[in-house]
């Protein structure tokens, strides 16, 4: 946990400050040699004076501490190399991008519909052309958009294209860079692995067409919005429910959770694991990668290795190891929305989320206080940059979710289960139809109920991120006394 906080201090703040030359950032190595310093006065201290380290809690203490501090060390050191790396990473092109008339690259992501009827996709840039035939090289993903006549035969080739768009940059409101194209080149179809992916993925979604609750369904499990009427996402979003069609640790916890459970009585414990764990690396191929996917399936195979001994079976410990490993392999995933959110929401469940519960419990029946605690955790602690992205907090959806995420688990688990049986038994196709018909009627109320009631504006996010630390200093304090209290040994009196 140290080396996450040192990491993400790190890399989000001084890191980002001192790879771009900052004059008042403090150099991250000099921090890491302070950290260091202390640790090696911590060891001399405890080679000059051996008779404080008889006392077991004074010489606990101090080994302690000097774990803390080589990791809050290496956390410093690695997260401005992170961060250097993701900046690496960014989109560069050899030319003035006014001069820019082309570029050649592999798209990353599945083509998906944009507005107006074009479509968008990542494409990982190998060279870029001028006007006048100049040519030079390029590096970094870049958002293109495929005007919408093109879109069809984009969308059919699928991840792993090669190709040629022409076109130009612009930049929208927030800043952010993109391609507009108005002709592709294919150059190079999708290598055979990637085919066969593509045209699994394309036979799930069409038997997922149903005209009803077909949208609903392909967001859910593959995270294709194509087919999703786009005033139901919304009011998804108005509910505060977006997280739940955006895939992350819910929707692989049900999928993965769903088979292990098939398999946890003919396999065992930890074959059923080992089996979930293959079956969410087939699952991320299939969906395609996604920070808070990523940041889930990191976590369940390490969970996995957990089961089987290897690591300690501790949340908080999992959770600061995914993030090293991811920020360590995909380093630019760190700037997305979606990977911050994932994790803070995560780790306010594991700590605010338990604190919540452990001062409910006993007041609230078991069954409401574990979700409702951790729907306030999660909440509390994305508030702030919620706020700072949006401009506003939609505190209705720590109501809503009660319903709608145990419903959405259940219209997922149909929908699989119509995915799997209708082709063998094609007489089942029409009442798991009208179930699941029921089902997306039923979050379709629920939803839009929840969207009537108007959002909290937070036009000051500094003032939410002082109330959040404020609130959870309270929640500690009061979580803290509450287990002495719970935990304190009464002197036996018998009456004499």
């Amino acid at each position: 946990m140290y080396a996450l906080a040192g990491a993400a201090f790190s890399y989000y703040s001084l890191g980002f400050l001192w790879a771009r030359n900052y004059p008042w950032s403090l150099p991250l190595w000099l921090v890491s040699a302070l950290l260091l310093s202390a640790l090696g006065a911590a060891r001399t201290l405890a080679a000059l004076y051996p008779h404080c380290c008889a006392c077991p809690r004074l010489h606990y203490r101090a080994r302690r501490f000097e774990r803390c501090l080589a990791a809050l060390a290496l956390g410093f050191f690695l997260g401005p190399a992170l961060r250097n790396a993701a900046d690496e990473r960014a989109v560069h092109v050899g030319i003035a991008e006014t001069e820019a008339s082309g570029l050649t690259g592999v798209l990353k992501t599945d083509p998906r519909r944009a507005g107006g009827g074009q479509g968008a996709a990542y494409l990982e840039l190998e060279s870029v052309r001028g006007r006048g035939g100049l040519r030079a090289s390029a590096r970094g993903e870049i958002a293109v958009f495929f005007p919408q006549a093109a879109f069809p035969r984009v969308q059919g080739l699928g991840r792993g294209s090669r190709m040629y768009v022409e076109g130009g940059f612009f930049s929208s409101k927030a800043g952010r860079k993109g391609f507009q194209a108005v002709s592709v080149h294919i150059l190079n179809p999708a290598p055979p692995l990637e085919q066969l992916r593509n045209r699994m993925r394309a036979g799930i979604l069409r038997r997922l067409s149903e005209p009803r609750w077909g949208g609903l369904a392909q967001a859910l499990l593959l995270g294709s919005r194509d087919a999703l009427d786009s005033e139901l996402a919304r009011t998804y979003q108005e509910a505060g429910c977006a997280h739940v069609l955006a895939l992350s640790g819910l929707h692989l916890a049900i999928i993965s959770g769903f088979i292990a459970f098939l398999l946890k009585r003919p396999l065992g414990l930890k074959a059923a694991a080992a089996a979930g764990a293959l079956f969410a690396c087939f699952y991320i191929t299939l969906t395609g990668t996604q920070p808070s996917l990523e940041r889930a399936a990191i976590m369940y195979f390490l969970g996995t290795l957990a089961v089987f001994g290897a690591l300690p079976r501790n949340p908080l410990t999992l959770l600061a190891l995914s993030f090293l490993i991811q920020l360590t392999l995909r380093p630019a995933a760190g700037d997305s929305l979606s990977f911050i959110l994932s994790y803070l929401g995560l780790g306010g469940i594991l700590t605010l989320g338990e604190a919540l519960y452990g001062l409910m419990r006993g007041m609230i029946p078991s069954l409401l206080a574990r979700p409702l605690a951790a729907s306030l955790g999660a909440f509390i602690a994305a508030a702030p940059v919620l706020s700072a992205s949006f401009g506003e907090l939609r505190p209705i959806g720590i109501l809503a979710g009660f319903a709608v995420v145990p419903l959405s688990a259940a219209f997922m688990i149909a929908a699989i289960v119509y995915l799997a049986l209708c082709p063998l038994v094609p007489a089942l196709a029409q009442p798991l139809g009208t179930a699941i018909t029921f089902l997306y009627t039923v979050l379709d109320r629920l939803v839009s109920a929840a969207s009537a009631i108007p959002a909290l504006q937070t036009p000051f996010p500094g003032a939410v991120l002082g109330a959040v630390l404020v609130f959870s200093a309270l929640i500690g304090a009061f979580s803290r006394r509450a287990y002495r209290i719970r935990n304190r040994i009464e002197p036996f009196d018998n009456g004499y």
